[in-house]
């Protein structure tokens, strides 16, 4: 774990702190804390923020709720269980980088089938043309990739409900929707605060989508995305570690936010003390 998490991570904290250049390597200077502020007072950075937390909201959302009917289907499902469960993963199964070319070609505007299905919007239409369809194109991708995952961890969570629970609230007069709200999603809250923190994480460090579908055109980056720009287009290992150490440093920051909100006692959840 030293050698391939800690020993990484510090050195790209040491390299941020140096403005540092593959193609001038004798001329590296340290600077401190000169690339942080380069960053964070760059409105560049601010926007691939904005983006990353855009994609990352919208698509947690949304897999959140069809992640929850998909894992609601597999989890009261009595005939070919199997089948339909091995069914709704398996877009989980395919390697993102082909997913998003896969996707890349159904929004092609010249053979892409997907503006074929929505003929009010033109057959010749660019989505990849402008930053709200581009956009919307990757989370889609995003959306269908990602949502399987979800709904396992969201039908082990359901696994956990209690049965009798759910027959005394129906034999109490609960309509489904009360035993939904007052019942199941209580009982469900920590495996729902694992998907949601799992999904986020992952999500706000997106990268293969945007490479493959846009490359980053039309204010469709990605902090992620701008990171690599900087490091391996640039071979600016300064300004590019120091984003990474950034990037890092928000994903913890969402981790925080997302355990707070749920406030799930994990222990509990856990039946210890």
């Amino acid at each position: 774990m030293l050698l391939v998490t800690a020993f990484p991570m510090l050195r790209a904290l040491y390299l941020s702190l140096f403005n540092y250049s593959l193609t001038a390597p004798d001329d590296r200077e340290f600077i401190g804390l000169g690339n942080y502020v380069t960053a964070l007072t760059d409105s560049l950075f601010w926007r691939d923020t904005a983006v990353t937390v855009l994609i990352m909201v919208v698509t947690v959302a949304f897999e959140l709720v069809i992640g929850f009917v998909f894992a609601m289907v597999m989890h009261r499902v009595i005939f070919a269980r199997g089948i339909i469960r091995t069914s709704i993963l398996i877009p989980y199964g395919i390697i993102t980088v082909v997913s998003g070319f896969a996707w890349q070609f159904a929004f092609s505007n010249n053979n892409g089938f997907v503006n074929g299905w929505l003929p009010f919007i033109g057959d010749d239409f660019n989505w990849f043309g402008q930053f709200g369809s581009g956009i919307v194109a990757i989370m889609v991708s995003e959306i269908w990739k990602t949502t399987p995952f979800m709904s396992l961890l969201l039908l082990a969570g359901l696994a956990q409900v209690s049965e009798d629970m759910l027959e005394a609230a129906k034999v109490d007069g609960a309509t489904w929707w009360q035993r939904l709200w007052k019942v199941i999603l209580p009982n469900m809250r920590s495996a729902i605060m694992v998907a949601v923190l799992f999904r986020a994480l992952d999500a706000y460090r997106i990268f293969d989508n945007i490479f493959v579908m846009t490359a980053g055109a039309q204010g469709t980056e990605s902090v992620s995305f701008l990171t690599y720009r900087q490091v391996i287009e640039q071979f600016q290992l300064g300004i590019g570690s120091a984003l990474s150490v950034l990037l890092f440093l928000s994903v913890l920051l969402i981790a925080f936010l997302i355990v707070k909100i749920f406030r799930v006692d994990l222990a509990a959840a856990r039946q210890e003390g």
